[in-house]
């Protein structure tokens, strides 16, 4: 086994976990196939990936403010706020759509950026700051909304949202494509840009980074932003993958967004990891879901999967760092 482990390339303990999470999608797609013949039909695949890339994009945002040693907890209400804002605004009018847009990721990055203020400005710690919007927001589309009873509130996405969600180009899902392109940016920002060395400066040693030069508070509030422009930008997504906007749509992303981040091998204190290896965690955690599913597994025992995964891979990454 030594013999054969001297062979393999030499790589850091951060690029062996995205090579890890990309092992555990492609096992997890061959576990589907025998327990289900056909899930590897193009189709299914297509759908997994799609449903997989909802979960990616707000796992870009989480990933960015974990990196830092943070945690986003408002992501569920700022997606579901997003869904309602597109909706209302552009009243299912492709005319209103680029407005309605606007409105949304401006909505997302302007909570962000107040979750970041209250990190990096007060002190508040990100767990509770973030809560403590999520439940600000939640409370907001509520009263604003009147309990999700407003005559706007059952408005359509506009068509040119909804063709971007179904829609192919090559024979590719929209969606994938979008994905895709949230998958390049986001690798390269982290990876060559004097952005991401500071993100991982500053997760890394935050006194070091700020001696360093970089501009803690700013580049705090900057991610946190980032973090609600992709819950946002899921959001539009989502709405337009279903047709309408409905209340609690961003409950499942909280704890998915975060598994995906973990699962990708990203160091849940800060400083380490890659996006590659969180949109395999979010392919992983979709087709785990998928198999679970085939095998007509009850809703409990995709939470206790969820947990047992998040666990088993935080003790093995732990140990990893002692060797």
């Amino acid at each position: 086994m030594k013999a054969a482990m001297k062979y393999l390339p030499r790589l850091a303990p951060e690029s062996w976990r995205v090579v890890y999470a990309i092992v555990a999608a492609i096992v997890l797609f061959l576990i589907g196939e025998a327990v289900h013949p056909g899930f590897l039909g193009l189709a299914n695949v297509e759908t997994i990936l799609v449903i997989a890339s909802f979960v990616g994009l707000v796992a870009a945002g989480q990933c960015f403010v974990i990196l830092i040693g943070g945690i986003d907890l408002s992501v569920p209400w700022v997606l579901n706020a997003g869904a309602i804002v597109l909706a209302t605004t552009s009243m299912g009018l492709d005319a209103r759509a680029p407005l309605a847009v606007a409105a949304t990721l401006g909505l997302g990055i302007a909570v962000g950026a107040v979750n970041g203020a209250g990190v990096a400005w007060f002190g508040i710690p990100a767990v509770v700051m973030t809560l403590a919007m999520n439940g600000i927001i939640e409370g907001l589309v509520l009263g604003f909304t009147g309990g999700f009873t407003c005559a706007a509130c059952s408005a359509y996405a506009p068509p040119v949202v909804q063709s971007l969600a179904h829609g192919a180009l090559l024979g590719v899902p929209d969606a994938l494509w979008l994905w895709v392109v949230v998958i390049v940016l986001v690798s390269a920002v982290l990876s060559i840009t004097r952005f991401g060395r500071a993100t991982y400066a500053l997760g890394n040693n935050p006194r070091a980074a700020v001696l360093a030069g970089v501009d803690a508070r700013g580049l705090t509030i900057m991610l946190y932003a980032a973090s609600g422009f992709f819950a946002a930008l899921a959001g539009i997504m989502l709405v337009g993958f279903g047709g309408q906007a409905s209340l609690g749509m961003g409950d499942p992303y909280l704890f998915t967004s975060i598994a995906a981040v973990v699962i990708g091998g990203v160091n849940i204190l800060g400083g380490r990891g890659h996006y590659l290896g969180v949109a395999a965690g979010a392919v992983s955690l979709t087709v785990l879901v998928s198999v679970l599913l085939a095998l007509n597994m009850p809703d409990y025992v995709r939470s206790i999967a969820y947990g047992v995964v998040i666990l088993a891979l935080l003790l093995a990454y732990g140990r990893e760092t002692e060797t």
